[in-house]
């Protein structure tokens, strides 16, 4: 068994996987991110991540940011636009001391103003490096475009704007609604015992207790396909092709990934990198990725290339999104697919920290996690015909943004 699954009387669920290793990694995983926003909180997701390191009501904000540090630890949070992310990092024998400091700051964080107005100050610089970055840019404002009115349609990060407003109040209000157990894992891997590891999540988590969360997520309207040129004024032009596609738990997300990793994948021989830099020297970055959230998702191809060359960029590009949707891929290719996206997978997955937040991840939104070997079956058992039928699906009537 590769991983093992438990649940806190409180009702925080959790799941472990042991491996010989002196390093333990462990995390929370909250189902609440920037799309659980009201419209008078655009940002307030990220800003609650910055501000559970201010201070609790045992430690201040030294004190959380030393904690594991001294140890030579580390401690971290990220947002999406679904999740909220704590997550640690520490030898075998501190890992209480790591499950301790986060139900400390997910539970008791006091959230003091003083510290909060300070910290604004780091993400109004972490806005403006974010818009020094077309690159990074032109994805929030294309998800703006394509999820427009929807909760899935505003920038992670927020407005500056917005953010001058928001104080302990404002963060507390937000926990208080989003941050429930019922919707958190607990998730760990490292050389102890699965009953050691509940043991120690029961210890520090198991008194903690919420409402169950009331409210439920609005599914995006559909969008109308359109095209878009921004002028930035930049030295190349960006651009994004994309469209809406499979949610989290629809059979077809598999085989749109895997198409999507043979269109543009991180490998020298996807079929854009070796069509437009390759065959063509037309550029240098160009990607094609598959995010899928709990109703929806989202397919982009991404390129940058010099003014002159993007309009043969985008022919080149939709030829190829062509062919995928009207020929069937031969058996050869499709195999060599296969192996390359189950190596990718494997290998990614050697990483234990990249493990215990995949695993964490996906106990959320499906209550288990796939073996190694049955996520290589399923992706062995496709055939070129599903990959053709999600490309027709996903790659026809795709929209467009181009900064320039």
């Amino acid at each position: 068994m590769e991983f093992y699954t438990y649940q806190l009387p409180n009702g925080l669920r959790g799941i472990h996987r042991q491996v010989k290793t002196p390093v333990a990694h462990c995390a929370l995983v909250i189902n609440a991110g920037s799309r659980d926003e009201y419209r008078d909180q655009y940002g307030l997701a990220h800003f609650t991540e910055h501000a559970f390191f201010k201070g609790t009501r045992r430690r201040r904000a030294w004190q959380v940011n030393c904690r594991l540090e001294n140890l030579g630890g580390e401690l971290n949070a990220f947002t999406t636009k679904e999740d909220t992310t704590i997550h640690a990092t520490t030898l075998r024998g501190d890992f209480g001391k790591a499950v301790e400091l986060i139900s400390d700051i997910a539970f008791h964080s006091t959230f003091p103003d003083r510290e909060l107005e300070r910290e604004k100050e780091v993400i109004v610089d972490e806005i403006n490096t974010y818009k020094d970055s077309p690159m990074d840019m032109i994805y929030d404002d294309f998800e703006d475009l394509i999820f427009a009115g929807s909760e899935l349609g505003h920038n992670i990060l927020g407005r500056k704007s917005a953010l001058i407003k928001y104080d302990g109040d404002a963060v507390r209000r937000f926990t208080g609604r989003t941050h429930t157990i019922d919707q958190m894992v607990f998730s760990s891997i490292g050389n102890f015992t699965p009953k050691a590891a509940e043991a120690m999540a029961a210890r520090y988590f198991g008194d903690c207790q919420t409402p169950s969360r009331d409210f439920r997520r609005e599914t995006p309207a559909e969008c109308v396909p359109f095209e878009k040129l921004v002028s930035r004024h930049t030295h190349q032009t960006h651009c994004i092709i994309g469209g809406r596609a499979y949610g989290i738990s629809e059979e077809k997300r598999l085989p749109l990934a895997l198409v999507t990793n043979i269109l543009g994948g991180p490998s020298a021989n996807s079929l854009l990198n070796v069509v437009l830099r390759e065959k063509n020297g037309l550029s240098y970055n160009i990607e094609a990725s598959y995010v899928p959230f709990g109703d929806t998702g989202l397919v982009e191809i991404y390129f940058s290339s010099e003014h002159a060359n993007s309009d043969q960029c985008i022919d080149l590009i939709t030829r190829e999104l062509k062919q995928l949707r009207t020929t069937l891929l031969s058996s050869r290719r499709v195999a060599m697919a296969k192996k390359q996206f189950i190596a990718q997978l494997a290998i990614a997955n050697e990483s234990n920290e990249s493990f215990m937040l995949g695993a964490g991840k996906s106990f959320l939104t499906h209550g288990g996690m796939d073996t190694m070997k049955e996520v290589s079956d399923k992706i062995l058992a496709l055939t070129p015909m599903q990959l053709t039928e999600v490309a027709e699906e996903t790659f026809t009537n795709l929209s467009r943004l181009i900064y320039q």
